[in-house]
C-alpha cells in the first residue's frame, strides 16, 4: 500500500441516485446496497473525473493509504463488465461513462470500439481528421490503452488546436495524443497520469505543443519531470504556438 489520493465517498449524504456511476471510467464506483461504494482501490486513480456530478457533494478526494492503482486490474474489470453472462443476450452495460470508451479510428474517420460497435463513415471524406484514438483527454485515457505502443506520443495544451489552424496534418498525424491544460487543470494529476502512461504505455517518444503564453510552458515541465519519473529513456521534442497559431519554435 502507498499514500495517496483516492476517492472517498460520505455514505450520510449519499442518496444512492447513481449519477456518479457512469462519471468513472475505471468503473470503481458502484451503487451497492443502496450507497454509491468504491468497490476497490485498485479501480480508483484518484484524479477526481467523478467530481463534481455528485447533486449532494458526498464525494470528495483525500489523501490515505490504499493500494496501488493498477491499469491493468481496471482494464480486466471493465472488460468483464461488458462480457455477456451465460443465458443473456446482450453485453452488460460498461461501468465507466460510455463517452471515455476506448476506441480506435482510421484516418478516413472510421470508428470501431473493443466491444463490436460497427464502424461509422466519414463525415468529410475529403477532409478526414488525423485523430487515431479517443478518449484524449489525459484525466480520460487508459495509461495501458494499445495506441500507446511504441508510438509517437504527442501532448498538447487544450488552446493549440484552436490557434493553430493546421494542427490534424501538420502535428496530428501518425501520433497518438493527449490533451491537458497547466493552469486549469490539475498539474499533479496531469504528471501522475502521464508517467503512467510513459511506464505501461511504452510510446517512443514525446512531443509537446503549447502556446507561447507563460503558464502553458508548464506542459514542458510535466512532460520533462514525468520521463524521470518513468525510468525511461526517450526523445522530448517541444513546439511552440503563437497567439495567432504561429509556429515559433520547434525543437524534434
Amino acid at each position: 500500500m502507498v499514500q495517496r489520493k483516492i476517492i472517498q465517498i460520505d455514505e450520510g449524504k449519499c442518496t444512492g441516485c447513481g449519477v456518479c456511476v457512469p462519471s468513472c471510467a475505471e468503473g470503481a464506483i458502484q451503487i451497492v446496497d443502496g450507497k454509491a461504494r468504491v468497490i476497490s482501490d485498485a479501480h480508483c486513480d484518484g484524479l477526481g473525473a467523478c467530481l463534481g456530478e455528485c447533486p449532494e457533494g458526498a464525494l470528495k478526494i483525500i489523501e490515505r493509504e490504499a493500494d496501488v492503482f493498477d491499469e491493468e486490474l481496471v482494464q480486466q474489470h471493465l472488460a468483464a463488465q461488458q462480457s455477456i453472462a451465460p443465458g443473456s443476450s446482450a453485453p452488460s452495460p460498461p461501468a465507466g461513462c460510455p463517452g471515455s470508451r476506448v476506441q480506435l479510428v482510421d484516418v478516413q474517420g472510421s470508428m470501431a470500439s473493443a466491444d463490436g460497435t460497427p464502424a461509422r463513415p466519414a463525415t468529410d471524406p475529403q477532409h478526414p481528421s488525423q485523430l487515431g484514438h479517443w478518449p484524449v483527454q489525459l484525466p480520460l485515457v487508459p495509461a495501458g490503452a494499445p495506441f500507446f505502443q511504441n508510438a509517437d506520443l504527442l501532448l498538447t495544451a487544450t488552446c493549440v488546436p484552436f490557434a493553430h489552424a493546421d494542427f490534424h496534418e501538420r502535428f496530428l498525424s501518425q501520433r497518438a495524443v493527449v490533451i491537458g491544460c497547466p493552469k486549469l487543470d490539475d498539474a499533479g494529476a496531469h504528471l501522475e497520469k502521464l508517467t503512467q502512461i510513459l511506464r505501461s504505455g511504452a510510446p517512443k517518444s514525446l512531443t509537446v505543443v503549447h502556446m507561447e503564453v507563460p503558464c502553458c510552458t508548464a506542459l514542458v515541465r510535466i512532460a520533462q519531470a514525468a520521463i524521470a519519473a518513468s525510468g525511461r529513456e526517450m526523445p522530448l521534442g517541444r513546439i511552440k504556438i503563437s497567439v495567432r497559431g504561429d509556429v515559433l519554435e520547434e525543437t524534434v
